[in-house]
């Protein structure tokens, strides 16, 4: 009896055969698992295969449009049947929510200290004084220090990631759900992000959504791998990712970057023409020295990669050599004259690259007619993207990461590149979209020899695909 008691204690969520639909379409399919005190979940998968929506169904968050069955346990509570009131006040005394996108839950015209200090003032009724000095105490702890009077728009990625972090767990709910936490980040940043995670385990438990393998690794406890809205495998993290069972979960480690083959588009040749040359650049941005006495050449269908830690430069090194930006010291020449539009920029957040509410064939009109581009190139190219006509019809919003950058760079495309710089491109989403776009995006620039400039925070990435690498170091003040 005694032993039966502890176990259902220890259980802080318990779903049972939880089914989430869209219309006629199923989108999580009699999911079940168990939260437990101290041991952290984690669920691993690609995008859209119903991830965020259990977060969300366990927040209370889904889109009415959406309808739900199944049972949903939060400290023995069954929460389905719970009134939205009923289920907003397990907000922040039970249930913390760690989200994706930092800037989404922090208010862009609010000082970091105060963020934090709101959350002690108004969940849980401490006077000013008191929530002023136990919200210093708490960024104090966490490295942000030197933060508490920044806006949110003066933080790095890690930085606002902990900020979020703070304010999301100073109510003191026990079970805390992190949805893709670490998406973005380079390396250091996601460790600090995990350990973040583990440190709550004294407090409670984590569950936690990503689609980054490393993450469920350093996180250890138990894991889930989801496919489609169903859970394809399930055990304890070391035993499933060095020995799996599920085919899925196979396809995700042989998509990590350290297990792509060695050759993945035909090799480099010198002696293709010049795209353009970096001679001793040098930036400041805010009074700081990102980089000086840069120099280097970049040919046609050449891959060069960049790497660094966060906020030392690397986006800005792509606005100078795009033109965008003049940098303190140097110049950037170009061995011929092309136009514009034939600089680009892929994006790592997709959705920033469109407008939204409008569908993507207008948009793509839009670009044909200004360019005076021949509309028969694009079904060859949604062909050999992979992409479906019918997405064209949709706007941004409604359609996945994955499949929206694939159009990103469609759009680029039919722009015929001759230089090209992808910042991150593929940061927020999953192994298997990864692999697919990078391989394309390399194998389309040997093609057409275009000069290929990556950005990434992976260096096994770099290595598979480029032919040199820039390594950018973090300099001290």
């Amino acid at each position: 009896m005694n032993v039966s008691i502890r176990a259902t204690l220890s259980e802080l969520i318990h779903i049972d055969n939880l089914s989430i639909s869209a219309g006629e379409m199923r989108l999580v399919d009699a999911l079940s698992l168990t939260l437990r005190q101290g041991t952290p979940l984690t669920i691993l998968g690609q995008t859209g295969s119903g991830k965020s929506l259990l977060a969300q169904a366990i927040m209370g968050l889904l889109p009415e449009s959406m309808t739900v069955s199944g049972s949903i346990k939060v400290d023995n509570t069954e929460v389905l049947t719970l009134s939205k009131t009923e289920r907003e006040a397990l907000w922040g005394p039970t249930l913390a929510m760690l989200p994706q996108e930092p800037w989404h839950s922090l208010d862009p015209i609010m000082k970091s200290r105060q963020q934090v200090t709101e959350v002690f003032q108004v969940v849980n009724n401490v006077p000013a004084p008191q929530a002023r000095a136990r919200a210093t105490e708490q960024l104090t702890h966490l490295g942000l220090g030197q933060a508490l009077h920044r806006l949110p728009g003066q933080l790095s990625g890690g930085m606002a990631q902990r900020v979020a972090f703070a304010a999301a767990t100073a109510a003191g709910g026990r079970i805390l759900l992190a949805d893709e936490p670490t998406k973005g980040l380079d390396h250091n940043r996601r460790d600090q992000v995990v350990e973040l995670l583990q440190g709550y385990l004294h407090q409670g438990s984590v569950l936690t959504i990503t689609h980054d393998i490393d993450v469920a690794r350093k996180l250890g406890g138990e894991l889930l791998v989801m496919c489609e809205g169903k859970i394809v495998e399930r055990g304890n993290t070391q035993n499933v990712l060095t020995n799996p069972q599920a085919d899925y979960t196979r396809q995700l480690l042989a998509a990590e970057p350290r297990n792509w083959p060695d050759t993945t588009a035909p090799a480099f040749k010198a002696e293709k023409d010049q795209v353009l040359s970096a001679d001793n650049l040098g930036l400041q941005r805010g009074g700081k020295t990102l980089f000086n006495d840069l120099s280097f050449s970049l040919h046609a269908g050449e891959i060069i990669g960049v790497t660094g830690p966060s906020g030392v430069g690397k986006s800005s090194l792509g606005d100078v050599l795009l033109g965008n930006l003049k940098p303190n010291a140097g110049s950037v020449q170009y061995a011929n004259p092309f136009t514009r539009h034939r600089r680009l920029k892929l994006y790592q957040d997709p959705p920033a690259a469109f407008a939204p509410g409008v569908p993507l064939q207008r948009l793509l009109d839009e670009l044909m007619r200004l360019h005076r581009i021949d509309p028969s190139r694009v079904p060859p190219l949604l062909e050999r993207l992979g992409l479906m006509p019918s997405l064209l019809h949709r706007p941004a919003e409604s359609v996945s990461g994955g499949e929206l950058q694939r159009i990103a760079l469609l759009r680029i495309l039919l722009l015929d590149p001759v230089l090209l710089f992808a910042d991150e491109p593929t940061s927020r989403l999953d192994l298997i979209t990864s692999q697919r776009i990078m391989t394309l995006l390399v194998e389309v620039a040997r093609e057409t020899e275009c000069g290929l400039v990556i950005v990434s925070h992976d260096p096994e990435l770099v290595e598979k695909l480029c032919d040199k690498t820039i390594k950018l170091q973090e300099r001290q003040p």
